[in-house]
């Protein structure tokens, strides 16, 4: 049996009719611009034909290879028009019992692994709580434009943010079930060119609220408040504030990537928001805080710097919020003292602007600049967090607006 009769000029070439590559695979010519893939054979006696898909959407290869598994159904003795029409019943009889629910389970599932920490997956499963009390119960086949919007519109002028990431999981759920053949279609949550003509964009709801921080000046009263609370999340917030770092890389820190003598924190790269390790250096203050966790350095801490209530494990996410909630301060953040942080930096200090941006671990802006600074200005920005940590040791506060320049303006660091 002679297979592999056509190439791309012969089927470009192919005048209306059928022509065979062998095996029984033919391609079918209505036109010039019409052409498709047929396997024929025949069972029992009788001959028989199934389609393939078009050309070019069906390539020469994937025909191929399909009539190459039809021709093994047929060895076995399976019809394979009678199995492709058994599989399509199941995957039908499946889409109908495929609830979104259970779906979006499968969803975090598989994508879980590639969230850098886990508050990401608590974060999908809080925001689709909402959905679940809607359209949990029901296939995902069955899902429609106005189920999504039955689940939107109730929150999307109220909180126009959280209703928007919600839209952006829900279409993602539904892509998933898609690709996996739970549904057909379009997708019911996509935004551009569908939901866009029927709810107004999020921007032109509300503005964006920015993380709530402390005025730079109010810092030294700040944190001599800090270190009169006691617990283990106390001292994580203080070196959260004294290191300008988020929240997830002062949680996640292990000792392991802390090196006391040389006064440096390694975060490694799968930690750090820009997938790029960090180098930060260590203050006398900031050392002094990692002094007091250090004994806490046993089996159950887990080689956690600041370990949780249940052995092996960190502090949770919400142990520095509440921190601030029994200092009475719910106008806060902990991400809002990076904020006051960088407007110290501006208000205050010399330092170039990069020196503040680095310390901060931001990706550069500038594609150009990103691509010829290789350092990290390790050296700067320690001196940098030297004068951070003297100036929120000073426990009589500035008054708003004064401001107090660590160094003469003819010292500026370049």
């Amino acid at each position: 049996m002679a297979i592999g009769k056509l190439n791309l000029l012969k089927i470009k070439n192919a005048k209306p009719g059928r022509h065979g590559d062998g095996g029984g695979l033919w391609l079918q010519v209505r036109d010039a611009e019409h052409r498709s893939w047929l396997f024929r054979f025949t069972r029992h006696g009788k001959a028989r034909q199934m389609g393939l898909g078009p050309f070019p959407d069906v390539t020469l290869g994937e025909a191929r290879e399909a009539a190459r598994k039809f021709r093994g159904l047929l060895r076995e003795g399976i019809d394979p028009i009678d199995n492709r029409r058994h599989a399509t019943a199941a995957a039908r009889e499946a889409a109908q019992v495929m609830l979104f629910r259970k779906v979006a389970d499968h969803y975090l599932t598989a994508h879980e692994r590639a969230w850098s920490h886990p508050k990401h997956r608590q974060q999908w499963r809080a925001s689709l709580e909402v959905a679940h009390r809607i359209i949990g119960n029901r296939p995902v086949a069955s899902i429609t434009t106005g189920d999504v919007m039955r689940v939107l519109e109730p929150i999307w002028h109220e909180k126009p943010e959280s209703a928007s990431r919600l839209r952006g999981r829900m279409e993602s759920i539904l892509d998933y079930a898609g690709a996996r053949g739970w549904r057909h279609g379009d997708n019911p949550a996509r935004w551009r060119g569908h939901l866009a003509k029927l709810l107004p964009a999020p921007g032109t709801i509300a503005k964006v609220e920015h993380y709530a921080a402390l005025p730079w000046p109010e810092i030294g009263e700040f944190m001599a408040a800090v270190r009169d609370e006691d617990g283990v999340a106390a001292r994580a917030l203080e070196l959260t504030i004294l290191t300008a770092t988020r929240t997830n890389e002062v949680l996640g820190a292990r000792w392991a990537e802390i090196d006391m003598q040389a006064g440096m924190w390694t975060v490694p790269a799968e930690r750090m928001k820009a997938k790029r390790e960090h180098r930060i250096p260590l203050s006398s203050a900031a050392l002094s805080v990692l002094e007091a966790m250090a004994p806490l350095q046993d089996d159950w801490s887990g080689g956690w710097v600041f370990p949780g209530a249940k052995p092996g494990k960190p502090l949770s996410n919400m142990a520095m919020a509440m921190v601030l909630r029994r200092m009475k301060r719910p106008d806060l953040t902990v991400h809002g003292f990076r904020s006051t942080f960088r407007d110290w930096c501006a208000e205050t200090t010399n330092y170039p602007r990069k020196v503040a941006e680095q310390a901060l671990a931001h990706t550069l802006g500038d594609k150009v600049e990103a691509a010829y600074r290789r350092g990290d200005l390790f050296e700067k920005r320690r001196r940098l967090m030297d004068e951070w940590a003297e100036f929120c040791a000073r426990l009589v506060p500035v008054e708003q607006g004064q401001v107090v320049p660590l160094r003469p303006a003819t010292e500026a660091v370049a």
